[in-house]
């Protein structure tokens, strides 16, 4: 176990000339907020060019006048994602990215409630920024080896997977649990906000040459972890707060004078050993042993597969069904993918309101989960009838699908990871964090690889395939939602 002197490497002070009382608790919790905000959205934004590019990559489509307007010359495909299995090689390459990124996010849990939770971000965010960047290259040195993509996408995925447990464990370390789920909500639309970014770079400079649409985002993920490593402060007694977990917001200096004052009772000494047991890392096996992680893990598994089936799948679909008779262009479908995240960027803060407000995290999530089957169905019936309707049943299942998939990611993980019968131990949160979405991932990789084989054979199995990942991910919080339910019957 490491000590806690050795945990923490400093960091500058943001606002150096502004001191306490003014620099206060809520300072400190909103500044962390906001870097580990930029963080996971350039985290998104990084990933993102691998859907925004597939079209372009991809086997050519079928063209005539009526049907394609904005054809151009790099529609004949980038080999070896052409022809006929084109589709297939695509999804194997999400497959590659997104199997390493979750058999390396249970190792990056483990390992960041271990070490400096800022300085392995940084790795992550750094290593993440170059693999990017090396596949964009292939551009430029014409790479048409699939092994040479591939290999990259492994690398990158592992260091992918450092940014959510690491992210997560911070916030966890500043918030308490008042409106944490309405607050983490509000903070998980980093998720969706990176995806935006994402798109809208990547199609910005798709005209340049596909291999813009990697580099400019590696290169903004390097600069947002340069901020991370001079600013970025992960728990409230590097700064002299006592864990606000505890209830309490003083300062250690005014502690001491307290202390001073009134001789140190032997309540502070229960507090204080307290603070030094819960600084002790939990073990993995231990952790799947919490009351409800793995339940939420396996909903995760679920819902992520349907989240990140649009997020690798949604522009090349829009790019090839045609809204109200016309196909549209590369550029735009990969701006007008970013609908379903603004939709999710809502979904996911009602959710973590609702959430609060009835105090009951399965409920919420099981009731976004079977409302967004019929939303799912009907985009898929009536999206292409006018740009209008698409547009408006893509917000509709942005809001629904991704509601639940941020409050298990956020809300949910943190109370798992500080739940009483884990006295409280914080250092939980990187591992219970990583199991969650790391089960969560196995299906993220498993959503896009099936949607590239079942794709050829029509668009209406692919969606028939995410609504029955939609029930299954709502059958497994079933219980949960019941003991919630005769909690609040019971008046507890």
């Amino acid at each position: 176990m490491q000590s806690e002197s050795l945990s923490q490497t400093p960091a500058l002070t943001l606002f150096p000339g502004l001191k306490p009382p003014h620099k206060t608790l809520l300072f400190h919790k909103i500044c962390v907020l906001v870097i580990t905000f930029l963080a996971y959205a350039s985290f998104h934004a990084s990933r993102k060019p691998p859907s925004i590019v597939k079209s372009v990559l991809g086997p050519t489509v079928p063209s005539n006048a009526a049907q394609v307007s904005n054809l151009s010359s790099y529609d004949t495909g980038w080999p070896p994602f052409n022809g006929t299995r084109g589709t297939h090689r695509l999804g194997e390459l999400d497959l590659a990215f997104l199997t390493s990124y979750s058999i390396g996010m249970y190792f990056a849990g483990h390992v960041g409630d271990r070490i400096d939770l800022r300085l392995f971000l940084v790795f992550g965010m750094m290593g993440s920024g170059f693999f990017t960047i090396l596949f964009g290259l292939g551009y430029w040195l014409d790479v048409h080896v699939l092994g040479f993509f591939v290999g990259v996408q492994i690398v990158c995925g592992v260091f992918q997977s450092i940014g959510w447990p690491c992210v997560v464990a911070v916030v966890g370390n500043w918030l308490g649990e008042s409106k944490r789920g309405l607050i983490m909500g509000v903070w998980n639309s980093h998720t969706s906000v990176g995806n935006i970014i994402g798109s809208v770079v990547a199609s910005g400079v798709l005209e340049f040459g596909w291999g813009w649409s990697f580099v400019v985002p590696g290169l903004l993920i390097i600069l947002v972890g340069i901020l991370v490593f001079l600013f970025l402060v992960v728990n409230p007694e590097s700064m002299g707060f006592v864990h606000p977990g505890m209830g309490i917001e003083m300062s250690v200096d005014t502690r001491n004078v307290e202390n001073l004052q009134k001789g140190e009772s032997e309540e502070t000494k229960l507090i204080e050993s307290d603070n030094s047991d819960s600084s002790s890392a939990i073990g993995f096996l231990e952790a799947w042993k919490l009351p409800g992680v793995a339940p939420f893990a396996f909903c995760l598994f679920f819902s992520k597969l349907v989240a990140y089936t649009f997020l690798y799948w949604l522009p090349y679909y829009i790019k090839h069904t045609a809204v109200a008779g016309v196909h549209i262009s590369h550029k735009t479908a990969g701006l007008l993918s970013t609908i379903f995240d603004i939709g999710g960027v809502l979904g996911g803060i009602t959710a973590g309101f609702v959430s609060d407000l009835i105090e009951a995290r399965a409920i919420t999530a099981i009731l976004f989960l079977f409302l967004s089957i019929p939303a799912l169905a009907s985009y898929r019936i009536f999206g292409s009838l006018s740009m209008l309707m698409n547009i408006s049943l893509m917000f509709l299942s942005g809001f629904l699908v991704n509601g639940p998939y941020s409050l298990i990611t956020t809300a949910v993980a943190a109370d798992l990871g500080t739940q009483s019968l884990n006295d409280r131990n914080s250092r939980a949160l990187a591992t219970v964090t990583a199991i969650i979405d790391g089960t969560g991932s196995v299906g993220a990789a498993l959503g896009p690889l099936l949607a590239g084989y079942i794709s050829t054979r029509g668009w209406n199995s692919v969606f028939f395939m995410l609504i029955l990942s939609i029930f299954f991910a709502g059958l497994f919080l079933i219980r949960i939602a019941r003991t919630e339910i005769r909690e609040k019957l019971s008046g507890k």
